[in-house]
Formats: C-alpha cells, sequence, structure tokens
C-alpha cells in the first residue's frame, strides 16, 4: 500500500511539472514579465551601463540582480531573443525550486514519500479564490510567474535552508552567508522570506556557539557582498517600503478564499509545535504571520509579500505528517483530508489549464477559471526600433519596454528614477482632453518621443504631426511623430 501511494504522489507530481514545462513553451504573459524582459535587454546591449530599464535615464534599477546579469550574458553570447531566454531561464528556476524543496524536506523528513507530497502541497494547498502574485507557489501563480527571479529566488531560499540546518565548517557558514545576499539581490520580497526560514533553523538547531560565531561571520560576508553589488544600492531600498504599500494593498484582501485550504497545515503546525517547541516550520510559521499582521496592522501593506513565510511552512507541515505522524490510523487520517484538500485545491486553480491548450478545448465550468494573458506589442516592432521613447499610457507601458524601446513614465514604480511623478505628469498631461497642441509638442520634445500607442478613439482629431503608421489589437494603434 505504501508503495502505491508514493508512485501515486509521483505520479501526481510528474503531471503538474510537465504542466509547468508546457507552460513555460507558450509563456503567457501578464504581471511582470515586461520588466524583467526589458531588463535583460538592457544587459544585452550594456552588460556595464544598462541604465533604467523601461525610460531613457541613467539610473540604477533593483532589477538588474545577478539572476538577471547571468541571463543578459546568455542573451549576449548566443543571440537568442529576450523571450527565449526567459523560458532558459524558467526552465533552471524550476529545476532549483524543485531540487531545493526536495533536499529542504529530506532535512525534516527521511521518508522517501515526503518530498514530493510537499511539493504537491506547496502548489496545490492554497484556496478556492484565484490568485497570482510573484513569490506565490500555487499552481495559477507559477504559471504567470515561473520565468521571474522570485521562483528562482524562493528556489535557492529551500536550498539555503537545507544546508543552515546540517552547518558544517567554515566553507559551509561562508556559502550560506553568500547564498543569502544573492537571494535578496535576486528578489528582495523573498530574500525576506528566506531570512525568516534562516532565522528558524538557526534557532531550532541549538547550535553550539562555535557554529554561531562561524554563521556570524557569514553573514558579515553577505552583508559585504550587497555593499558591493555594483548595479544598485541595495540598502538604499530599505526607505522604499512606503512608496509600495498602495500597490500592496490587495495582499490583505479574500484571505479565507484565497487561503482556507492551508488551515489543515497551522492544523499539523499545532501537532508538530505539541512534540517540540522549538520546531523549526512552527517557528518559521510563527515568524512569517507575526510581519504579516504587523503589515497589516500598521498600514504597510508591503509587508503582506512576506506570507509564504506563513504559508510555506503550513503546507509542508501537514505533508510530513502525513508520513510521520504517530500510528498508522493517524497517518491514514491525515492522508485522507490532505488528500481531499488538495483535490479542491487543483479544481480551485484549474483554470491554469487554459495557459497549455486552447480555449475552446476546456470545459465550461473550468474555462470561466481561465484568465486570458496580454497580447504583447510585437505588431509595433517593424517600426520602433531598440531605444525609441514611445509615448503610452501605463498598462502599454509594462509591456513596450520588453521590445527594446523606451516609454515616458515607468509602468512600474520606481524608486530610483528622481524624476518619476514629473514623467507621469506628462503622460497624463499629453492624454488629456482638450490639452492645446503646443503642450503636447512640449512634452514630445522634451522626452525625445518619437512613437505614440493609443486606442484610436483616444487621438481622434489630433494635429497632423501624428501620422498613423499602424493599427493593433483592441483598437490600439501606432503613431510616428513627425512635423
Amino acid at each position: 500500500m505504501t508503495g502505491r501511494l508514493w508512485t501515486t504522489r509521483v505520479a501526481a507530481l510528474v503531471l503538474l511539472l510537465l504542466l509547468l514545462l508546457l507552460v513555460v513553451v507558450r509563456l503567457p504573459w501578464a504581471g511582470d514579465l515586461g520588466i524583467h524582459a526589458a531588463t535583460v535587454e538592457r544587459l544585452r546591449h550594456s552588460l556595464l551601463d544598462p541604465g533604467n530599464p523601461l525610460v531613457d535615464a541613467d539610473t540604477p534599477s533593483p532589477y538588474y540582480s545577478p539572476w538577471t546579469v547571468l541571463l543578459g550574458c546568455a542573451a549576449k553570447v548566443t543571440g537568442f531573443s529576450v523571450f527565449v531566454v526567459l523560458r532558459l531561464g524558467a526552465l533552471v528556476g524550476l529545476g532549483v525550486l524543485v531540487t531545493g524543496v526536495w533536499r529542504y524536506v529530506r532535512v525534516l523528513s527521511a521518508r522517501p514519500a515526503a518530498p514530493p507530497l510537499a511539493l504537491l502541497c506547496l502548489v496545490l494547498l492554497w484556496g478556492t479564490a484565484q490568485f497570482s502574485w510573484s513569490g506565490f507557489l500555487g499552481l495559477h501563480s507559477l504559471a504567470l510567474t515561473v520565468a521571474y527571479p522570485s521562483v528562482f529566488a524562493l528556489g535557492l531560499a529551500f536550498h539555503l535552508w537545507a544546508w543552515l540546518a546540517r552547518p558544517a565548517g567554515w566553507g559551509v557558514c561562508l556559502g550560506c552567508g553568500v547564498l543569502w545576499a544573492v537571494i535578496l539581490l535576486v528578489h528582495q520580497f523573498s530574500g525576506v522570506v528566506a531570512s525568516l526560514g534562516a532565522l528558524a533553523v538557526v534557532f531550532a538547531s541549538r547550535a553550539g556557539w562555535r557554529v554561531w560565531g562561524r554563521l556570524a561571520v557569514g553573514l558579515v560576508l553577505g552583508v559585504g557582498v550587497l555593499w558591493a553589488w555594483p548595479y544598485y544600492d541595495f540598502f538604499a531600498l530599505l526607505g522604499a517600503g512606503d512608496g509600495m504599500d498602495a500597490v500592496h494593498r490587495s495582499l490583505y484582501r479574500d484571505l479565507l478564499g484565497r487561503y482556507w485550504l492551508v488551515l489543515v497545515g497551522v492544523v499539523a503546525l499545532g501537532a508538530r509545535w505539541w512534540r517540540d517547541r522549538r520546531d523549526p516550520l512552527v517557528v518559521f510559521f510563527v515568524l512569517g504571520a507575526v510581519v504579516f499582521l504587523a503589515g497589516g496592522v500598521s498600514g504597510h501593506w508591503s509587508w503582506g509579500r512576506v506570507l509564504p513565510a506563513a504559508l510555506i511552512p503550513a503546507q509542508v507541515a501537514v505533508a510530513l505528517e502525513v508520513v510521520e505522524a504517530g500510528r498508522r490510523a493517524v497517518r491514514a487520517g491525515w492522508a485522507c483530508v490532505l488528500g481531499a484538500a488538495l483535490v479542491v485545491g487543483a479544481w480551485g486553480q484549474a483554470g491554469a489549464l487554459g495557459y497549455v491548450v486552447e480555449r475552446g478545448v476546456l470545459p465550461g465550468v473550468i474555462e470561466e477559471k481561465y484568465r486570458e494573458p496580454w497580447a504583447g506589442y510585437h505588431w509595433i516592432t517593424p517600426w520602433v526600433g531598440y531605444g525609441d521613447v514611445v509615448m503610452a499610457r501605463k498598462f502599454p507601458s509594462r509591456q513596450i519596454p520588453a521590445y527594446g524601446a523606451y516609454t515616458v513614465a515607468p509602468g512600474y514604480p520606481d524608486f530610483f528614477l528622481p524624476d518619476e511623478e514629473a514623467r507621469m505628469a506628462a503622460v497624463r498631461a499629453f492624454f488629456a482632453k482638450g490639452v492645446v497642441g503646443s503642450v503636447r509638442r512640449e512634452i514630445v520634445r522634451e522626452y525625445g518621443v518619437r512613437w505614440v500607442v493609443d486606442r484610436g478613439v483616444g487621438l481622434r482629431g489630433v494635429e497632423g504631426w501624428l501620422r498613423v503608421v499602424a493599427r493593433g489589437p483592441g483598437g490600439e494603434v501606432l503613431y510616428a511623430v513627425g512635423w
């Protein structure tokens, strides 16, 4: 029976991984894919001085991380397009995540069924309300963010926890310090999750003062790596949190619908706490929950990005209870409860199937869960060249830089861009109803605009110096700026 259960879990995991691999092939566009593609594109053209990834300005950017620099090098050497490189990066990131979870769970349990079951829980044990955000490992979220640096960073985090759980000599401790810094540089929010998990592992290890001393030196080395990173000032980001709060307000909405299945894992954590007051998963969960709740109480909504620090230990804990809890009858009970929860969770995220098959093939009830990916702006590339400046509203500005062009205002908040507000005001003024032509021409001259993208009705009746060049999906029009 045990062998059949293990085979079933592995088969289910293989199907999920196959689904994600097919997603990588199609690479559905939504969310932040544009900024990551633009970052790799800038690095392909200039590894040493790429400038701002979104607008024509010489500013640093936290998106220039060790991971994106590596992808930029790959793009430069191979000549592959940015989207091919992102697909390759997604494969690597997915591999790092799977192997990281496998290693970390093997530290917690020697049972061979534990790692595949833990992976299933991390991907499926969420809620029934569809939810996607980078740094969150739900199936629907992974389907849209598998090419993001957050997946790679979380994979490295699991490897970090596995190494810390069995600290050895100086080499391991120093290596953990460097790895911790790399995770923070690759994806700052996932770096916070990694830090809380590392604290939990070290606290639960009951290590002696010699190991604590080595880890302290490794921590200092990691801080040195953060300080020495040449592409941006990591420590300057500590003051950027307030500017990100509005974007993250939604992380505190519909918590029950998004995460209610994780309550099974919270019960499992209670059982582990009863057996060991310093259980690493319990400590990890408490740290993550406290920071998340503190963000909600204080109005620092960006702290909501730490929620995976509470979700991950709960999801792993219930997988471990199924394979390790007491008597066989107890384990069977846990298996029944978890099996039902995973089926419900899989149904809640069934819309991800739409990213690998045609929408019309899906049954109606699943098709309703599917979200149409963004169309992209490849249709402007025959005319808009690398480095050209395009005037566009916020939504197009999230995608256009992925093809090499710049926009007047960034489509995403940019802490390092000193004139961000002025650029956003210029865009609003350009597209304002009733604005006089001289105002538009002045904005065009100031920012070196060569092209304008907008819906056809938005600029109806404009002056003769805007000429229609091409028409795209949804009624959008590409205008050339000329006199």
